[in-house]
């Protein structure tokens, strides 16, 4: 059934769910509309009360909290849909940016669609937007795919069906597991033009720009500490031409020489020519 909302119109049976964005790092990003928000609903659910409160306090806002994250949404989300239809009004938070992306605002946000409760979005900070367009890569199109599977093969297989996609591609990443990342990139996308982005809005704000070797050295050269974004430009539109104009022998060789490894190449020439992989890496290597 089709949900229709009208988000400041009409008189309302239940209360309404506040999205807020929170800022990604400087205090000043926070909107003069967030902070008229956060005082005038019932309840704050916040990713971290602890991190949220510290922003309260900044803003000299006295509206209490209750935790809503990934481990404890299934028992609280009951609870906030129970709350909404009693008339209140709750503000959703995460610990900085938009709520609903990497946290578990999405489910309460699907419940309450589901209840007809209205769902109302304030515009503000995004670190995955904010650094693409001072990233020098095409903002457009882009996809955004947050953080990447953390072991080795399943974080290969994800590039692995990634790496023919032609839009700019959004990562956050630990600065832990930044280095290791890039270097299987590498191995899957070639050395590819990205954006190495850190510590967005804070003191320490940085980015570096090259391809993915240049700033797997840069990092090792300068090690890095804070939070991480990779701005990664999409596939190169030759490969899609050589797919199209050469046998599939030469296609495989023309990407090798544009910078591919030769399995990935093998896949994507397979892939896009709809042909068994294996009977392409026979053709190729002449088994």
């Amino acid at each position: 059934m089709m949900n229709f909302q009208q988000s400041f119109k009409g008189a309302k049976a239940f209360g309404q769910l506040f999205l807020v964005p929170t800022p990604i790092g400087n205090l000043e990003d926070m909107t003069f509309r967030a902070v008229s928000t956060l005082k005038s609903v019932d309840l704050i659910a916040s990713e971290d009360t602890r991190n949220t409160q510290k922003l309260l306090n900044h803003f000299e806002i006295s509206t209490p909290q209750e935790s809503f994250h990934d481990h404890n949404s299934g028992l609280k989300l009951a609870k906030m849909i129970e709350n909404l239809k009693s008339g209140k009004s709750i503000a959703q938070v995460s610990d900085a940016g938009l709520p609903s992306i990497s946290d578990p605002g999405h489910d309460l946000v699907k419940a309450c669609i589901t209840e007809d409760i209205d769902v109302v979005a304030l515009p503000g900070a995004s670190a995955g937007i904010t650094a693409l367009i001072a990233s020098g890569i095409a903002p457009q199109p882009h996809i955004f795919y947050g953080f990447l599977p953390r072991k080795k093969q399943e974080q290969l297989a994800f590039l692995t069906d990634k790496q023919s996609y032609p839009e700019s591609q959004i990562f956050y990443e630990s600065p832990h597991r930044v280095t290791t990342t890039l270097t299987n990139m590498l191995s899957v996308y070639g050395d590819r033009e990205i954006t190495f982005v850190r510590e967005l809005t804070k003191i320490y704000e940085e980015y570096r720009r090259g391809s993915i070797s240049e700033i797997v050295s840069s990092i090792t050269e300068h090690p890095i500490k804070g939070e991480c974004l990779i701005i990664v430009s999409g596939a190169p539109e030759q490969a899609s031409e050589l797919l199209s104009e050469l046998s599939n022998v030469a296609a495989v060789q023309a990407l090798i020489d544009a910078g591919e490894k030769t399995n990935v190449a093998i896949k994507k020439v397979a892939k896009a020519r709809q042909l068994i992989r294996q009977d392409l890496y026979q053709e190729f290597h002449q088994l």
